[in-house]
Order: structure tokens, then C-alpha cells, then sequence
């Protein structure tokens, strides 16, 4: 008979399992349609690449304002009742899209996707540490990678759309024989009547992802959810957090996270302009993100494979050593060399957020859960890096080369130096814990 505490996930919560993991594919969905939207509305608002980079600002910054909250509710309540709240901010934000393109007001998108990512907060602070305790502690970290290997499913999805639904729709990114934009050359009224388009265009996706949410919300509302172990009340959120700061293993934990999904986020929102560079329009340069991400889903699950074999923080550890090669080859690499790097780093990123959590996460029992919305406060690397990376961009001008860094690296390329310092500060975290943290108690 197997042994129950190396079970994955057992037969009676496949079902729970199930529901909670289609939630890892809906963020992944909202954060990879999302990532493009910075070089469309770069060019139909006529705006900098540091302005438009703050549509990251504001998606990625929701996480950071809502999920100490999220942790409370979920303590005083329950799982599902976060889960619940979060499905329906998700759906508000999204729909709120709709009176965003009619007022044509780039700040009213940038609020949506805040208050879009409120709800996103709210789930990734909820499904993590619910699908750590769906079974023994000693498979805990291989069933968060299985339940995130669901994650790109959903980000490749979001990908595609953005893709052969948006960008390919955009007026504002058509082009003349020489491959320069048409929408640069119009006159004023024009350019209005491209942008009134445009803006519905990248409206209709939003919209109708929000009532997707809500027949979602429909769903787990009704479906019977297992509860988590009965939480000590005796145990105070300022207990916790004392006990946390104190924790080691766990406040490296977050700021490796927050490099990690800086990374992240920065590898893959700028691989257009990257792509822009090389004279490749968005829609085509978004398939390179596609193939990207086919890259990071397949690495996911062979490194969850891998994990029944090799400690989980030596991977992590080579992983990180991985995308330092590959982000050096963006910066040095000229040309479809360099782009083919950037792709490849999708492969390395692959384990990194999950492996980081359950690492983080390990021990710490009732304070699981304020834990948790530490990880998830950490996302907002993705917030705070890529307009960093876009203003090294814009050094030149709006262009993507428009000057060059030591005589031979345009600032596109040079950018990425931002990810391989995240991933060197990842690399430290995974030796780390392969050879400091062990030797700790998690106390």
C-alpha cells in the first residue's frame, strides 16, 4: 500500500484540487494578456515607455496593497470566503474596462487593473497555501509545482489572445513598406478615430474574462470545499508577523521572491520591445512570448518530475545560474541571438516562484497564512522593476536604440542587466537554503 504521506494529492480532494488549480490558470490569463498592453497603449496613447511601463506598476501594485488584508480576512474566515471575495474584485476590475474605453482616460485603465489585481491578491494569498495543505508537508512543494504547472496553461492562453485577438486588431501598429507606423504620420483627428477603435479593442477581452469570473464564482460558491485545520485564535497577527520578521529562511524567502517576479515580468513584457528593436511588429513579436511560455510549461513539469529525485533547492540554485547565462546573452547578443536568449530564460524561470514559496513556507504552521501574503505583498517586484527597466530604455529617447551603452549594446539590450541581477539574487537564496538554512530550526 502506498505510503499516504507521499500521496500528491488523494483521491477524496481531486475535486477541491481540481477547482483550485483552474485558479492559477485565471491570474496566469489576466497577468499575460496584461503584459503586452504596455507597448499598445505606448503607442495608441502616444505616451513614454516609462508611462506606459505603469500599467505593470498598477497591476503588480494591487498585490502589494491587498494582500495583508486578504491574509486577515482569510484568517478570520475561511479559504473559500477568500477565494469568493477575490473572484468577485477580479470580475470588477475587469469590467470596469468597459466605461475605461469610453472615456478614453489612460489612468482609468490603470485603475481597473488595480483593483482587477485586488482579487488576484486575494487568490494567490488563498489557493497557495490552501493547495500546501491538501495532503502531507513532505509532498507539499511538489503539489504547489503541479498546481502552478496549471499557471502558464492559462498565461499561454492570455498570451495568444493578446496576440491574435488585440495586437492584431490595433490600427495603431500598422505599418508602411519600410516598416515604419503609419499612426506616427496621421493627423489628429485620425489618430481619435484609431484610438476609439483600438481602445475597444483591447476593452472586449477584459469584459468578457469578468463575467467568466463570475460564472467561476458561481461555481465554488456552490461546490462543497474541504476546511483547513481549525487556526488557533490564541495566535495574534502581530505574533505572527514578530515571529516571521524573525524567521530567516522566510524574509529571504520574500526578497527573493519579490527579484524573482521582477524578473519575471520584465523578461516578458519587454520581449516585444526587444523584438521592436529588430524592426519585428508587436503581433509577430508577441508569438516569441508564446513560444516562451511553451518553453517555461514544459521546463514546469519536468522540473516537478525532477524533484522526486533532486533537492529542490540545488535546482534552484542551477536554475538561477541558468537565467544569468541566458539574460548575458540578451545583453551581449545583437540580433534574433539575443531574442532567442530571452526566450530561452523561460526555461530556467520555470520552478522558481513555487520552489521559493514552499521553501519559505515550510514550518511555519499557523503562521502560514500571514506568511503567505508576505509572498504574495513580494509580487510587487513586478510593480517597481519594469518602469525601472523602461526608463533605462527611454535613455535615449522613446526608441528602443537610440543610444548605445559601452559603444555596442543599445539600451534595449542593456536593460536586461535588471533581470540577470534578480537572478543572481536568487542564486544566493537557493544556495542558501541548500547549505545555511537546513541547519536552522524553523522556529
Amino acid at each position: 500500500m502506498k505510503d499516504p504521506k507521499k500521496i500528491v494529492v488523494e483521491k477524496k480532494l481531486l475535486v477541491p484540487f481540481v477547482l483550485i488549480t483552474s485558479l492559477f490558470a485565471m491570474w496566469g490569463f489576466a497577468n499575460d494578456i496584461t503584459n503586452p498592453m504596455v507597448a499598445a497603449f505606448k503607442t495608441v496613447m502616444e505616451i513614454s515607455n516609462a508611462r506606459a511601463a505603469m500599467v505593470q506598476f498598477a497591476f503588480y501594485g494591487g498585490y502589494a496593497t491587498m494582500a495583508i488584508p486578504a491574509a486577515l480576512i482569510i484568517k478570520r474566515y475561511s479559504y473559500k470566503t477568500g477565494i469568493l471575495v477575490g473572484l468577485a474584485l477580479y470580475a470588477i476590475g475587469a469590467l470596469l474596462f468597459f466605461p475605461a474605453a469610453q472615456y478614453e482616460i489612460f489612468e482609468f485603465f490603470l485603475l481597473s487593473l488595480y483593483i482587477l489585481t485586488f482579487g488576484l491578491a486575494f487568490l494567490e494569498t488563498t489557493a497557495n497555501p490552501y493547495i500546501l495543505s491538501m495532503g502531507s508537508e513532505e509532498t507539499a512543494t511538489r503539489r504547489l509545482n503541479l498546481a502552478q504547472s496549471f499557471n502558464p496553461m492559462g498565461s499561454i492562453l492570455g498570451m495568444f489572445v493578446a496576440s491574435k485577438v488585440i495586437l492584431s486588431s490595433l490600427d495603431s501598429d500598422k505599418r508602411d513598406a519600410a516598416g515604419n507606423l503609419i499612426f506616427d504620420t496621421l493627423s489628429a483627428s485620425e489618430k481619435a478615430a484609431i484610438r476609439t477603435h483600438d481602445l475597444a479593442v483591447i476593452r472586449d477581452p477584459y469584459v468578457m474574462l469578468g463575467f467568466f469570473v463570475i460564472a467561476m464564482l458561481v461555481v465554488i460558491a456552490l461546490a462543497k470545499m474541504p476546511k483547513r485545520a481549525k487556526a488557533d485564535h490564541s495566535i495574534h497577527a502581530k505574533d505572527s508577523f514578530k515571529r516571521l520578521v524573525k524567521n530567516l529562511k522566510y524574509r529571504e524567502g520574500v526578497i527573493a521572491q519579490v527579484f524573482y517576479v521582477g524578473a519575471q515580468i520584465m523578461c516578458w513584457t519587454f520581449i516585444i520591445q526587444y523584438a521592436d528593436n529588430l524592426g519585428i511588429p508587436k503581433a509577430q513579436a508577441q508569438n516569441y512570448n508564446i513560444v516562451a511560455m511553451a518553453i517555461f510549461i514544459s521546463s514546469r513539469f519536468i522540473s516537478t518530475m525532477l524533484m522526486k529525485y533532486l533537492n529542490s533547492r540545488l535546482l534552484l540554485t542551477v536554475f538561477a545560474v541558468g537565467g544569468m547565462i541566458t539574460t548575458t546573452g540578451v545583453i551581449l547578443i545583437e540580433g534574433m541571438g539575443g531574442l532567442y536568449m530571452l526566450v530561452a530564460t523561460s526555461a530556467f524561470m520555470s520552478l522558481m516562484f513555487p520552489t521559493i514559496y514552499g521553501i519559505a513556507l515550510e514550518g511555519l504552521g499557523d503562521d502560514s497564512t500571514l506568511g503567505a501574503a508576505g509572498l504574495v505583498m513580494a509580487i510587487v517586484g513586478g510593480a517597481l522593476m519594469p518602469p525601472l527597466q523602461a526608463k533605462i530604455i527611454d535613455a535615449g529617447g522613446t526608441g528602443f536604440s537610440d543610444l548605445q551603452i559601452f559603444g555596442f549594446i543599445s539600451e534595449v539590450n542593456f536593460s536586461f542587466i535588471l533581470p540577470f541581477i534578480c537572478f543572481v539574487v536568487i542564486a544566493i537564496y537557493g544556495y542558501r537554503t541548500l547549505k545555511v538554512h537546513p541547519k536552522l530550526s524553523f522556529e
